[in-house]
C-alpha cells in the first residue's frame, strides 16, 4: 500500500447566442470593452457556472473573483460558505445573493430563468468545484437550454479530475459515479452493474461511510482490484492512499478517516476469450429463441471474442 501526504501552499463557450450578443461581440472584437474578461456582455442575460476552490482558496481563478463582484445575481448552494469564500478573497458581492440547492432548485429555477430573460447575469456556484457535477446546477442548465438562453462556464478546481490525476490509475478512459446508494440492496445492485466496467471509476463518499463502501467494493470487485483513496485534496493534510481493495479496507478498519473523500477504482481486467466449445450453449440458447445459426454464432463470437469460424465448427460438432 502506498500512502502519500503533501502540504499544498496555503492561501487565506456559450451553447447559444442571440443577435444582440453576437452584435455586441462583433463590436468588441479586440476584447477591450466591459465584460471582455468574464465573457459577459452588458444587457444580454446569461448563466455562468463557476468552479470554486475544493480546499485551497488560492485556487480561485481571476474570472471567478471578478464575477463574484460584478454578477447581477449569485446563486449559491450554501450562502454561508459563499460568505466565507468572498471574505477570504477580499471580494465584495454587489449583486443579489440567492440560495439555490437540491431542496429548492425545482422551485427556484423558473425565477432564475426569468432573471436571465430580463438581461441579468447569474453566477452559479456550489460549495466546491464545478456546479451541476454532483452538485446543484443541472436543472438550471437544463431549463436554460430548453429556453434558448446563454449558458457558459468558468473552469477551475475539480475534485474528480484531481483525484483521477493523483490516483496512479489509467486516466485515458474513466467514468464518474458520484455517491453510491446508502441502502445495502441498492448499493449492491449498482456495483453489480459496474463489476465489468473496464474504465477507471471515480466515486465520492462521506468519511464515516468509507469503510462500508470499501467492504462492498471488496466483495463485488475482488480483493486485488487497485484503488486510491484521496482525502482533503489541495488542503494542508492532503493524503492519497493507493493499494488493493484488501489493503485499503484494512487501512479504513484501523484508522479514523476524516475530511472530504474521493475514491478512484481501477477498471475490470480484460478477460481471456476462452475456448470456442465453452460457448456452444450460448449459441444454442439464441437459436432456441428463433435466431438463425449464422447470426447466433456471430453475436456470441463478438461478445466473447472468439473466432466465428471455430465457434461455428464447435456448434456443428456438438450436434
Amino acid at each position: 500500500m502506498d500512502e502519500q501526504r503533501s502540504t499544498p501552499e496555503e492561501s487565506p463557450i456559450t451553447d447559444t447566442a442571440d443577435d444582440a450578443y453576437m452584435e455586441a461581440a462583433d463590436d468588441d472584437a479586440d476584447g477591450t470593452a466591459d465584460g471582455a474578461d468574464t465573457g459577459t456582455v452588458p444587457g444580454v442575460g446569461r448563466i455562468v457556472l463557476a468552479a470554486t476552490p475544493i480546499g485551497n482558496v488560492g485556487d480561485a481563478s481571476a474570472r471567478l473573483i471578478e464575477l463574484l463582484g460584478t454578477a447581477d445575481i449569485v446563486a449559491a448552494e450554501d450562502t454561508r460558505r459563499l460568505h466565507r469564500l468572498v471574505q477570504a478573497l477580499g471580494v465584495e458581492v454587489t449583486g443579489r445573493v440567492i440560495s439555490y440547492h437540491e431542496h429548492n432548485e425545482v422551485a427556484k429555477t423558473g425565477e432564475l430563468l426569468d432573471h436571465v430573460k430580463a438581461g441579468k447575469t447569474i453566477l452559479m456556484v456550489s460549495d466546491a468545484g464545478m456546479p451541476a457535477v454532483s452538485d446543484p446546477g443541472f436543472r438550471l442548465v437544463e431549463g436554460a437550454v430548453a429556453a434558448g438562453l446563454i449558458v457558459t462556464a468558468v473552469p477551475g478546481p475539480s475534485a474528480v479530475l484531481t483525484a483521477l490525476a493523483l490516483s496512479g490509475l489509467p486516466t485515458d478512459r474513466f467514468t464518474f459515479e458520484g455517491f453510491l446508494p446508502r441502502k445495502s440492496g441498492e448499493r449492491s445492485s449498482r456495483l453489480a452493474e459496474l463489476a465489468d466496467e473496464r474504465r477507471t471509476m471515480v466515486f465520492f463518499e462521506a468519511p464515516h461511510r468509507l469503510e462500508v463502501m470499501l467492504r462492498a467494493l471488496h466483495e463485488r470487485f475482488g480483493a486485488e482490484r487497485r484503488v486510491a483513496v484521496c482525502r482533503e485534496l489541495t488542503k494542508t493534510y492532503e493524503e492519497v492512499i493507493r493499494g488493493t481493495l484488501r489493503e485499503l479496507l484494512e487501512w479504513a478498519e484501523n484508522n479514523e478517516v476524516r475530511g472530504e473523500i474521493a475514491v478512484v477504482v481501477g477498471g475490470a481486467p480484460e478477460q481471456a476469450p476462452g475456448k470456442p466449445e465453452d460457448h456452444v450453449a450460448a449459441v444454442n440458447e439464441l437459436i432456441a429463441q428463433g435466431i438463425r445459426l449464422k447470426e447466433a454464432v456471430a453475436a456470441v463470437a463478438d461478445d466473447v471474442r472468439v473466432s466465428k469460424r471455430e465457434l461455428y465448427a464447435a456448434v456443428l460438432a456438438a450436434r
